[in-house]
């Protein structure tokens, strides 16, 4: 095979790759593929840019299927992410956007979004922000959340200081952490633990696996805002102006 039908092959070859239509392996006979094969391999390494860019491409691709898969998600279980009896809503309770963010009371990176939260709530009094309580991070974790959510039960008032305090934190959160906390709210102990035994706790975090797992949730913080999941903590600038958009044109991308 010359060098030019190599050329014209290898042509044929990325344009099919291009277009999800590849070249039929019928197409070459043996040698042709070891040449071929021995060809692109001289080609990316002469050019390892490319791999970089198929790399992003590859990204970019997901990323577009996790929206897609997202979007399905919050429209069909709109009111367990949007309005769950059971969940805390900080803010304006009839502001007209709502943020909901999933959090884990051990993520470092919620303790730094916690700040992006209240800014947040302190600019903008028509956010409605929802609290999901989403324990990922080990035993510890799911019995802190536990705590909580007894104490939620007990004393909803409450609940939002006692959130920020047991997040801002800077030891671990655990069971006994999140009791020793909500004492100091005054509240009774003996309740407290006994709260952590009712079956709705269970139901309720079962629940938050269930809408993570089809929102492609997997880590913490993540926020639904309209019609798109948000992963990570991408700060305050960032959630404002999703939230400006909604106002805008009903989306977080105009």
């Amino acid at each position: 095979m010359g060098f030019r039908n190599r050329t014209g092959l290898m042509a044929a070859v990325l344009i099919g790759m291009s277009t999800a239509l590849p070249l039929p392996a019928a197409a070459l006979d043996d040698s042709q593929k070891q040449e071929f094969g021995a060809f692109i391999r001289e080609y990316l390494l002469a050019n390892p840019e490319i791999v970089e860019e198929m790399r992003q491409a590859l990204e970019i691709k997901k990323e577009a299927e996790s929206r897609v898969m997202a979007q399905a998600a919050i429209t069909n279980n709109k009111a367990a992410i949007f309005n769950a009896p059971e969940d805390i809503v900080l803010g304006n309770p009839a502001g007209d956007v709502t943020v909901v963010e999933f959090y884990d009371y051990n993520c470092g990176f919620c303790k730094r979004a916690m700040s992006d939260m209240t800014a947040l709530l302190e600019k903008d009094p028509n956010v409605r922000f929802v609290l999901k309580e989403f324990p990922i991070l080990g035993p510890d974790s799911l019995a802190a959340h536990r705590v909580a959510m007894s104490f939620r039960a007990l004393a909803p008032e409450k609940y939002g200081d006692y959130h920020m305090k047991l997040l801002g934190g800077d030891v671990r959160a655990t069971e006994e952490h999140a009791v020793e906390v909500a004492k100091e709210f005054g509240i009774d102990e003996a309740a407290l633990r006994a709260g952590m035994d009712d079956p709705a706790i269970d139901k309720s975090i079962r629940q938050t696996y269930e809408l993570a797992n089809a929102l492609g949730i997997s880590g913490t913080p993540s926020f639904v805002i309209g019609d798109e999941a948000v992963f990570g903590a991408v700060g305050e600038e960032v959630l404002l102006g999703k939230i400006a958009n909604m106002r805008q044109c009903e989306s977080t991308v105009c």
